[in-house]
């Protein structure tokens, strides 16, 4: 029953968002052209029965093929909005510049590019908002016991019991326990067919213990016997991240346990070209300032305006990262963090710390290829040895390049506060990266994350 509902709700899924489509371009067109720009003849408006009316439905066709493309219609009940969100934004503008593309390559029809964006910005709205009513309606009578699916547990450990705790105490995923089944004995077999047989089951949950895993294949088989899906907890479950991957080699399936969207070649240098051209936009501007902090320090004690320290970085290689001098020359600088009240500071130094400005020499790190404008941020070797033996997953934040910032810090990880909240942040970063987090992080940055609350 699950499926056939399912099936029904993905049709209408698809045709209504085709009939969103088009209406927004009618709407755009008539907000842009004959509200907006007074456009009395409404060309885009008037004969619908003629080129408007048939460019929009096609478009609308066009536009659902490409979020086919993206999986938007491959519903899943813990799928995140989030996700959702962004595979509709970035789908309506795959085909709408490739629409527009094809229209001004072959002039097969005028368009006003104030449409476009009026239309771009309704569909988009109307897409999400249908997708947030849906789901928090589905979640209300899920809740109620309504459009429930049937699920069959397969396991006798650890595993089987936190599934079995998790579904039943979130409501909102309409998920039904029919039962928890060790393979124990000699009928669980039996028994276990017997519940798939007819269509009560609607999904089986394989949550084997590492001894249970020699009846894999066997409850495989009798799903597969019965045509009822199956899923796998594995039993790393604890250890693995939440966006593995599958390669195959052959007829072998290779589970990576750590790929990011930094992996792919476009993200990578998307963000590379950002950095760069970033950095030395601000190397640029803030040149005059740069000279002035480093007169102040130089002014202010003896030694180097730059303080450089080894720090390790992507692929746990080390370099040197640099930052103004804050404090005065000291024997403890390679192995020693700053604390409150530190008396080794400068006057000069208390200041720049106090505005993260002793922190600007690391654009220049970004330009060389050392850092990132927004990552983890590096460690010195001494403590990198000491906290990858404490801190569970330490060393993974070395699979991308460092940051001057990050989401550790601007959710207070900064300083001396804990190593492992702060790993936890910088794994989640690592794992759901995008250029919106991006900007994002560098926002809240400028705009008050720049202030050290150390106290002086």
């Amino acid at each position: 029953m699950i499926r056939r509902n399912q099936r029904q709700l993905n049709r209408i899924n698809i045709v209504t968002d085709a009939l969103l489509v088009f209406l927004s371009y009618l709407f755009a067109s008539w907000l842009w052209l004959g509200v907006i720009k007074h456009d009395e003849n409404m060309a885009s408006l008037s004969n619908l029965r003629n080129g408007p009316a048939m460019a929009a439905a096609l478009y609308a066709v066009w536009t659902v093929i490409v979020l086919s493309w993206l999986r938007v219609y491959r519903f899943t009940r813990i799928k995140k909005i989030s996700q959702e969100i962004r595979s509709i934004t970035l789908g309506n503008l795959l085909a709408l510049v490739s629409a527009a593309a094809l229209l001004y390559l072959f002039r097969l029809q005028d368009f006003s590019r104030g449409v476009l964006i009026v239309f771009y910005a309704t569909v988009v709205t109307a897409m999400v908002s249908k997708r947030l009513v849906v789901r928090y309606s589905l979640r209300y009578f899920r809740a109620k016991g309504y459009n429930l699916k049937h699920n069959l547990v397969v396991g006798g450990g650890h595993l089987a019991k936190r599934y079995a705790e998790i579904v039943a105490e979130d409501k909102s995923l309409g998920v039904h326990l029919a039962g928890i089944i060790p393979p124990k004995g000699d009928d669980w077999q039996e028994w276990l067919e017997a519940q798939l047989h007819g269509d009560g089951i609607d999904e089986v949950v394989l949550a084997l213990e590492p001894e249970e895993l020699g009846v894999t294949v066997q409850v495989i088989q009798l799903c597969e016997k019965s045509g009822t899906k199956v899923s796998v907890i594995p039993f790393y479950n604890d250890v693995i991240p939440t966006k593995a991957t599958i390669d195959n080699i052959g007829p072998i399936k290779l589970i990576q346990l750590r790929t990011t969207p930094l992996d792919e070649p476009f993200n990578a240098m998307l963000k590379r070209t950002f950095d760069i051209c970033v950095s030395l936009l601000a190397l640029i501007v803030l040149s005059p300032l740069l000279l002035m902090i480093a007169a102040a320090i130089k002014l202010s004690s003896p030694g180097p305006v730059l303080f450089r320290q080894e720090r390790v970085g992507l692929n746990k290689k080390n370099f040197m990262m640099l930052k103004f001098r804050s404090m005065r020359v000291n024997d403890t600088q390679d192995t020693a963090w700053t604390t409150d009240h530190d008396d080794r500071r400068t006057r000069i130094g208390t200041l720049l710390r106090k505005f993260s400005l002793d922190e600007l020499p690391q654009l220049w790190n970004v330009v060389r290829g050392d850092m990132s404008l927004v990552g983890p941020r590096p460690e010195i070797p001494f403590f990198v040895e000491q906290f990858r033996e404490t801190v569970p997953l330490y060393m993974v934040k070395n699979q991308v390049r460092p940051g001057i910032t990050g989401w550790a810090q601007i959710n207070g990880y900064r300083g001396d506060t804990s190593i492992p909240k702060r790993i936890e942040h910088d794994i989640w970063y690592i794992e759901n990266w995008s250029f919106s987090l991006d900007l994002k992080i560098l926002f809240k940055t400028a705009f008050g994350g720049m202030v050290n609350h150390e106290a002086v």
